[in-house]
């Protein structure tokens, strides 16, 4: 079975925080921030991926919310890291622009998500009340 992009992107994106991580303790000795960041932006994969095999769609939509929450959080670490200099802006605009187009993607599959949730409802209500038009 072939992996969704999603879940390409967001490991491939934990892959780069991961390193972008080891970068900071070793070559910048920067170790609070640099936590901070590895958390959230590793948690966002594991998000997807937990999301991906939830029990309903209002657990698909909570889980996505939460990992659009973490993007969000490794979004503001990435401008904070460049800003106070631990990241030069070709470091900072690379993986800026991976977090933003996963941000982006994350929030597309929410608004999808919620409009089924009620398109489905509709459909239900519809059927229950034996509406004939």
């Amino acid at each position: 079975m072939k992996e969704s992009i999603l879940a390409e992107k967001s490991f491939d994106f934990a892959i780069r925080i991961v390193n972008l991580y080891k970068f900071l303790i070793e070559n910048k000795k920067e170790f609070v921030l640099s936590k901070q960041l590895l958390h959230s932006g590793t948690a966002i994969g594991a998000l997807q991926s937990e999301g991906t095999f939830a029990e309903s769609k209002p657990d698909f939509i909570h889980k996505f919310g939460i990992a659009q929450k973490e993007c969000n959080e490794t979004i503001y670490w990435l401008r904070l890291m460049h800003r106070t200099d631990y990241l030069d802006t070709i470091q900072f605009e690379s993986i800026y622009n991976d977090a933003l187009e996963l941000l982006k993607i994350i929030t597309a599959s929410i608004i999808t998500a919620k409009k089924s949730l009620i398109t489905n409802h509709y459909v239900s209500f519809i059927s229950q009340t034996h509406y004939q038009p």
